[in-house]
């Protein structure tokens, strides 16, 4: 199997594996990550996802081998480009990168929420290099996570930065030591499943939504998409575990 997939508590933990290629992306690891994440997406016991990937590097980006063999690129029908890049889960996920992280294998890791990475890991878009673009949320979603000119400068030059440098940035969240990057993703992905399960989903939609929504409408739609989790059941527990001084039993709802 290309994609490894196990939980841990509420964590689904997703594991490109393909070493060999530096967990570079081909059709079937495409396709067995659209599926990974339509697990996350349609199973009530997983609150966030951490994407990782074995062996020496995060990824590699495409399978150029694989696409040169076969004349297909890693793009699915119902999730896009590497079986997430379109259309990501609606539930948290963290990336979990060390050694390179480049091309598409840098925007697999945007398309994730958080970013923890090893010291001395590396994020590039190298596509200008060859001609090409970063059409996988590399542009997009690069300018959202730093600031514009650093951002635009990664874009034009396709020169990598590292993990040291992506922190000061503000792109990774969690810098931490060598061989240690799925461990502390999963550590801070069980922190957020801790939490109230719809509270987490709902605070995520606004979050990502409410950078389109008009002024004038922001408190309006927020309070649309808030009001089922404050009139909830877990919002009533919530407040009885914290006077009970006992720890709350979450149902999603």
């Amino acid at each position: 199997m290309s994609v490894r997939f196990e939980l841990v508590d509420r964590v689904a933990v997703v594991t490109l594996d393909r070493p060999d290629v530096h967990n570079a992306v081909d059709g079937p690891t495409a396709e067995a990550l659209a599926e990974a994440m339509d697990e996350v997406d349609g199973n009530d016991k997983i609150s966030v996802g951490v994407l990782a990937g074995e062996g020496r590097s995060f990824c590699a980006g495409t399978d150029l081998k694989a696409y040169h063999a076969t004349g297909r690129l890693p793009i699915t029908e119902r999730r896009g480009g590497y079986g997430m890049l379109e259309r990501p889960p609606a539930k948290p996920m963290i990336a979990a990168v060390h050694g390179q992280a480049l091309g598409g294998g840098f925007e697999l890791a945007l398309a994730c929420d958080l970013i923890v990475a090893e010291a001395g890991a590396r994020f590039a878009l190298p596509e200008v290099k060859y001609g090409l673009l970063a059409v996988g949320g590399g542009i997009l979603r690069l300018q959202r996570r730093i600031p514009r000119s650093h951002a635009l400068e990664m874009i034009l030059t396709g020169d990598p930065i590292t993990a040291e440098r992506g922190a000061e940035l503000g792109l990774v969240n969690r810098l931490v030591p060598s061989r240690t990057a799925k461990e502390a993703a999963i550590a801070l992905a069980t922190t957020i499943a801790a939490n109230a399960p719809l509270s987490v989903q709902v605070g995520k939609r606004v979050f990502d939504e409410s950078q389109d929504w008009p002024h004038g409408e922001a408190f309006a739609r927020q309070a649309e998409l808030a009001g089922p989790v404050l009139s909830g059941a877990d919002a009533a527990e919530g407040a009885r575990a914290f006077v009970e001084r006992r720890p709350p039993i979450w149902t999603g709802s």
